[in-house]
């Protein structure tokens, strides 16, 4: 296994770990359930989690009828915020978070607050090493047997990760956070790469409620195909110098 190649990094700190590990939690309700405004946390026993009864009265006329309002699903009371970081074509001896060459004091600040994960084996492809860490699958078994543009009409290879594969945007999402997903994505197929889509193999698609980045295996540094969600954006333009690295701060302003 190349390691150098299309290596991964897992940043999960170790409040996350007990978490997963943990048996089923109770379920935590904050307010009045029935109000528009109570919460409540699942039971992680069903994703996603069914419907609720309705809690309220049905009658004949409004006045002896009571609505009821079904709770928002929020995530238990102190769960951690939950960073995932792949690094394309980079093996661990190039961060210093992994004893490298190249100071990487951001990841190493977010490693020394949790946990290091140093037997994270990678597919030496791009496509599918993420396909197989979003999901927690094997990458054949997430439809990424290869990488998006070199994927064929069979089981496995057709770069379309299937409704029951769930993605950690989709399980977080369904446990009531708010996701998001920056940078590159080279998991959407290239057939469905475009403005007209479809969109479920999209980040949206896939439980990740806001996505800014590139869709495909690069991107120029100076004029990449960036997106908003779904829409395409292109904050270069009249920006002389602007590029990929010095603009992507400005993922909440640009238009």
């Amino acid at each position: 296994m190349n390691l150098r190649r299309h290596s991964v990094r897992l940043a999960v700190t170790a409040s996350l770990a007990a978490l997963l590990a943990a048996p089923a939690l109770a379920q935590q309700v904050t307010g009045t359930l029935g109000s528009p405004s109570a919460t409540t946390t699942i039971p992680n026993t069903q994703l996603p989690a069914p419907d609720p009864r309705f809690g309220g009265v049905i009658k004949n006329d409004a006045l002896q009828s009571k609505a009821w309002w079904a709770p928002r699903i929020v995530p238990p009371k102190g769960a951690p915020n939950v960073l995932l970081i792949i690094t394309d074509d980079a093996g661990f001896g190039v961060p210093s978070t992994f004893g490298g060459v190249i100071p990487t004091p951001t990841m190493d600040r977010i490693a020394n607050d949790g946990l290091r994960y140093n037997r994270v084996f990678s597919t030496a492809l791009c496509s599918p090493t993420r396909a197989a860490l979003i999901t927690g699958r094997n990458h054949h078994s997430a439809g990424f047997g290869v990488i998006s543009e070199q994927s064929t009409g069979f089981p496995g290879y057709n770069s379309i990760i299937g409704k029951d594969k769930a993605t950690i945007g989709r399980v977080l999402l369904d446990n009531g956070y708010a996701t998001s997903w920056f940078g590159k994505n080279h998991n959407t197929p290239a057939f469905a790469a475009s403005q007209v889509g479809p969109f479920d193999q999209w980040p949206g698609g896939m439980g990740f409620e806001y996505f800014y980045g590139f869709v495909g295996g690069d991107a120029n540094q100076w004029e990449p195909n960036l997106f908003r969600n779904t829409t395409q954006i292109y904050p270069f333009q009249g920006k002389p110098g602007w590029n990929l690295v010095t603009g992507w701060p400005m993922t909440r302003s640009t238009t």
